[in-house]
């Protein structure tokens, strides 16, 4: 006959395994980051394939550039349109979903015969990525234990620099091989496969909450949240309006060649990667703190940029900083956006994605502006400027106001 303390004992080792059953744990996890890691990389994919899909097509650079501008935009409506409509749907079953229809915009982007059905399927990425970001970005806490988020949202936000680092230059070198269609034809099957490990891994998530265009509302009405969107759309605007333009500020100011380019961007990613884990470890002790650096960091390299980066050690330098600095400003920002609406994760990275995407198409589109009517040099001191602004409003004292997030 069983002892009363292995009576008690069994059921809650059957408890515990149960929960982490019903987590997913760190397979889901990864599975969630490669599911972003395909999205960044298809989103970004047409900046090496410019000039091949336009040829392919008779149509100009400016004209194929909407392969990037409509994403973005469209992610930013989606993110808060498509989370509210499906609010009430299993969000496994939503991210799966989501997956597939990433894997049928690539494979409508290989076969298109026209451009017309090339923007079809960026539409459809636009759509991905709002949904999923917004499902996916909060859904760390719910996948591994309490104590294990922090790393776990780490390890997902670091899909966007290895989209980066890995997605692009070997989209590129495939392209240069078999073809820019080739690209989109593997990132399909890519994508087919991250749906198997979504579908292998994921457990049931029934929505925690319903998220309605209500709750996004109050959230709005929050001053920390308020203080959130407008750091967020300095930081961002700050950085894409400076690095979409990066290339031709080095060719020219600072006089690299195509190869070491491409070696400075390496180098730029790999810091991104490292910025991205060590806000993981850094932003649940000193949120304000962290998001700040980061931001102070981005300011200070597109400000020097024109000065110091003329020479190639000076430019080196300032990218990896500036890499280090942006591979913590998403980690930073999602974090404030969830720490400033504890109850409603899901709705918090609605706002961020919503916000997020659409600063990422601002910034690109008015830094091109600065450059037609400039130059690179403009446009990096500019830049630095509004990153210095992001700064301030970080910093701002807080409100003494009621409320359970700490920053």
């Amino acid at each position: 006959m069983p002892t009363p303390a292995t009576s008690s004992a069994s059921p809650t080792s059957a408890d515990a395994l149960s929960a982490r059953r019903r987590r997913g744990g760190w397979p889901a996890v990864i599975a969630v980051t490669l599911g972003i890691f395909s999205i960044v990389t298809t989103e970004i994919l047409p900046i090496g394939l410019l000039a091949p899909i336009g040829g392919t097509f008779g149509i100009s650079d400016g004209t194929a550039g909407l392969m990037m501008t409509l994403p973005g935009i469209l992610a930013a409506v989606a993110a808060p349109t498509v989370t509210v409509t499906t609010g009430r749907v299993d969000r496994r079953r939503m991210l799966c979903a989501l997956i597939l229809l990433l894997a049928l915009a690539n494979f409508l982007a290989a076969i298109a015969p026209g451009y017309w059905l090339m923007l079809v399927s960026r539409v459809l990425v636009g759509l991905v990525i709002g949904a999923f970001w917004s499902i996916g970005a909060s859904l760390a806490s719910r996948l591994v234990p309490e104590a294990q988020a922090g790393r776990a949202t780490a390890v997902i936000f670091s899909a966007v620099p290895l989209g980066s680092v890995l997605g692009v230059p070997a989209g590129t070198l495939l392209a240069q091989l078999a073809g820019w269609r080739a690209v989109f034809t593997v990132m399909g099957a890519l994508t087919l496969a991250v749906l198997a490990a979504l579908m292998a891994s994921l457990p049931p998530l029934p929505p925690e909450q319903v998220t309605r265009l209500t709750v996004l509302r109050d959230l709005l009405g929050t001053p920390r949240v308020r203080i959130g969107l407008t750091a967020t759309f300095l930081v961002v605007t700050a950085h894409f309006a400076t690095y979409t333009y990066v290339t031709p500020f080095l060719a020219r100011e600072t006089h690299a060649g195509p190869r070491l380019i491409t070696v400075f961007l390496l180098a730029y990613g790999a810091a991104g990667i490292a910025g991205n884990f060590l806000a993981g470890a850094w932003a649940p002790r000193e949120l304000r703190g962290t998001f700040a650096t980061a931001a102070c960091l981005l300011a200070t390299a597109t400000l020097l940029l024109p000065v110091l980066g003329t020479g190639k050690p000076g430019a080196l330098v300032l990218l990896l900083a500036w890499g280090v600095a942006y591979g913590a400003v998403p980690v930073c920002s999602q974090r404030w956006f969830v720490t400033a609406a504890p109850g409603t994760p899901e709705a918090a990275s609605v706002l961020f994605t919503s916000s997020f995407q659409a600063t990422l198409s601002f910034g690109a589109l008015a830094g091109g502006v600065v450059v037609d009517a400039g130059s690179t040099t403009v446009v990096m001191t500019l830049g630095g400027i509004v990153g210095t602004l992001a700064v301030a409003v970080v910093l701002r004292p807080p409100r003494r106001a009621p409320g359970p997030s700490r920053a």
